[in-house]
């Protein structure tokens, strides 16, 4: 049996004190009449500038801009982080994946907590063509996810080709600095929704980043993000990628050769459900922390069980003899309608389950969604639960909503099969 190191114990009881300190000493409801009015003052001072930029509006940018946001949601997703693994770059795919979650937590907390609105509608133009963009446009403003996510990921982006090709040429390091520059000043023309880019020459950086280039501009045709959103964006953004570039080593060591290492994210994952803002009015922010903290705990145990059979420095790599396209197109073809599968059936189980649990344990629970029979009181569906406040025992909820658990088990099931049960296909099928 694995020893528990004592840093392990004593990072859990730091992230469990900080839950119960928070909300015992409200920190949310304080640093928010600090924040609120001062974010809300500059969003409403920034509309100018907005609606100058939607002085070109016409049809085609409409449905441009409307079309390049389909390209970067939930599917997109779900689609394109299982092919970093399958490609053989298993190192960036799983540092990609931590690294987009970690960003959605901060950012997300901090919208929760600033709780500012966004560019008022009218007068500023809202085009909100998909679902997707329904959901978004329900969160607040500050900051803008998807700067940040943008600026993080391109600059790991960067980091990561450097690195993998050994170029030790400046003039191609300023170049990449300079892609990724580009597409933080056009994020501060607009909100982009954070698409995970494939990596395998500067050739594809450039061209993904240049996509990126023009959608962004379109975020803020589209009025959904004030200037003061973007700039914080991009300063939580360039923190967020300098702490990362420090720690990504470690972080990585730890996933695949430490101790405790399931046990230890599980615990750190369920707590992470709680350590979470109450925002003043309830918006989708908490469900997308709830999907991607289970996504990285699905990774995480995946990998760390599986790594030396798949996911190891020396597997083969697309565009090489090991892996040729006609192989990893075969692997698209099983793995992806796989992962559809295990994200139904864990869909499907946890809505089974978690009820059963629940009512032998004696908590009540509630359904906001997924289980209509156990929808509750209007009050309670409209009230979204977040930091402590999700524990009963902190707060004035008299019930679980028992959403947040299937929502959370079904993204680790999705992420689980695609580093284990999918790569075990994959070994069946000489793929």
């Amino acid at each position: 049996m694995e020893s528990i190191a004592a840093w392990q114990v004593a990072f859990l009881c730091g992230v469990l004190t900080w839950i119960a300190a928070s909300s015992f000493f409200n920190f949310t409801q304080k640093l928010r009449s600090l924040s609120q009015p001062w974010v809300t003052h500059h969003v409403n001072s920034g509309t100018d500038i907005i609606l100058q930029i939607q002085k070109f509006r016409n049809g085609f940018l409409d449905a441009l801009f409307s079309g390049m946001s389909c390209v970067v949601s939930v599917p997109f997703y779900t689609a394109f982080l299982p092919l970093l693994f399958w490609s053989g770059h298993g190192k960036l795919a799983r540092q990609m994946t931590l690294l987009m979650a970690f960003c959605d937590y901060l950012g997300n907390c901090v919208k929760d907590v600033v709780s500012a609105p966004r560019p008022c509608c009218p007068p500023v133009r809202r085009i909100t063509a998909t679902k997707d963009e329904e959901d978004n446009a329900l969160e607040y403003g500050l900051p803008s996810s998807h700067t940040l996510n943008t600026v993080c990921l391109s600059g790991f982006l960067l980091y990561y080709v450097l690195d993998y090709t050994s170029n030790k040429d400046p003039s191609v390091a300023v170049a990449g600095i300079f892609i990724v520059c580009l597409v933080v000043v056009l994020i501060g023309l607009g909100r982009s929704h954070l698409p995970l880019k494939s990596v395998f020459l500067l050739d594809s950086c450039f061209l993904l980043n240049l996509l990126k280039f023009v959608y962004i501009i379109g975020r803020i045709y589209l009025g959904m993000h004030s200037v003061i959103d973007v700039l914080g964006g991009l300063a939580m953004g360039l923190m967020i990628l300098t702490f990362w570039l420090t720690v990504h080593t470690y972080i990585d060591d730890f996933i695949v050769s430490g101790q405790n290492v399931s046990s230890f994210w599980a615990t750190f994952s369920f707590l992470l459900l709680f350590a979470y803002p109450t925002p003043e009015f309830p918006t989708p922010s908490f469900e997308f922390h709830t999907a991607f903290n289970g996504v990285a705990l699905g990774i995480v145990t995946g990998v760390q069980q599986t790594y030396n059979q798949f996911h190891h420095e020396d597997v083969a790599r697309i565009f090489t003899p090991g892996l040729p396209i006609p192989a990893f197109l075969g692997r698209m073809l099983v793995g992806i309608p796989t992962i559809l599968i295990v994200k139904f059936c864990s869909k499907a189980l946890a809505k089974w389950f978690l009820p059963l649990v629940s009512n032998a344990l004696g908590l009540p629970i509630r359904s906001t969604s997924y289980i209509p029979a156990l929808s509750g009181k209007k009050s309670d569906e409209k009230r979204q639960p977040g930091f402590a406040q999700k524990l009963l025992i902190f707060s004035n909820e008299d019930s679980f909503d028992v959403d947040t658990g299937i929502r959370f088990l079904q993204y680790s099931g999705l992420a689980w099969s695609v580093v284990d049960l999918v790569p075990i296909l994959f070994t069946h099928l000489n793929l």
